[in-house]
């Protein structure tokens, strides 16, 4: 590991460290109301009355609530509730709740939050893919999707990825995905009645373009047969 003073980093007048300049920051953009096409799934602003209960359907398909284990929230016991919670994040002014669609199926939630336009700051959550979602091309594509939206489009600097410290498979996630391992925040949360320690993850604006090409190398056509299977998986590339 390169010690501190190793490091190349300008000083100022009073010979101290100072962080690298950023010329002509002028802050992000807020997401939009817009549609992200990919090959494999459609991603739109959530809509309560055009897909809250599909939603609940597809996302109690084959789940006893398992899903929701690591989740501040859930399992809900009905669609009413379901349509609370929503309403909820959706009026939340840091949040955009987008739907995972297949043939104008929803069979997947995400979302931006904590946006911060300021500092250019933005995270990906309330992830919460249906059986028919997982272990798919689209629930793939769909975080390539919002990466693009936030670093090409809004201008971001920090995409955040965040779970609990307990769920293996966002961990594992985050890392395929290409995001960068940066800490455990102990004792982050009591949700549930339960402690929660957080894991941090991130990608910065210098790191999007080759994790980019990556994704792209991914979707290419070449890398997928005639029935639309891929023949590499995105950490074999």
């Amino acid at each position: 590991m390169l010690a501190f003073e190793d490091v190349m980093v300008e000083k100022n007048e009073f010979n101290q460290p100072v962080g690298q300049l950023v010329n002509n920051w002028r802050g992000a953009k807020l997401p939009e109301l817009i549609t992200m096409q990919g090959k494999f799934c459609v991603l739109e602003l959530l809509n309560i009355e055009n897909h809250a209960d599909s939603l609940f359907e597809n996302l109690s398909i084959d789940n006893k609530g398992e899903s929701w284990t690591y989740l501040p929230y859930g399992p809900f016991e009905n669609k009413t509730t379901f349509r609370i919670w929503l309403k909820e994040k959706v009026a939340e002014l840091d949040t955009r709740l987008y739907v995972i669609l297949n043939n104008n199926n929803p069979i997947g939630i995400a979302g931006y939050l904590r946006i911060n336009l300021e500092h250019g700051v933005i995270e990906v959550g309330h992830l919460h893919y249906s059986k028919l979602l997982q272990q798919t091309s689209a629930a793939t594509e769909a975080m390539y999707l919002m990466m693009c939206y936030a670093f090409d489009d809004l201008g971001y600097r920090r995409y955040e990825w965040k779970c609990n410290s307990l769920n293996q498979a966002s961990h594992n996630a985050a890392l395929r995905l290409g995001f960068k391992f940066e800490g455990i925040f102990r004792q982050n949360h009591v949700f549930k009645n339960r402690n929660r320690d957080t894991t941090w993850f991130s990608i910065i604006d210098s790191e999007w373009l080759p994790i980019k090409q990556r994704f792209q190398r991914w979707l290419d056509s070449s890398n997928f047969d005639k029935n639309h299977k891929q023949i590499k998986r995105l950490n074999e590339i």
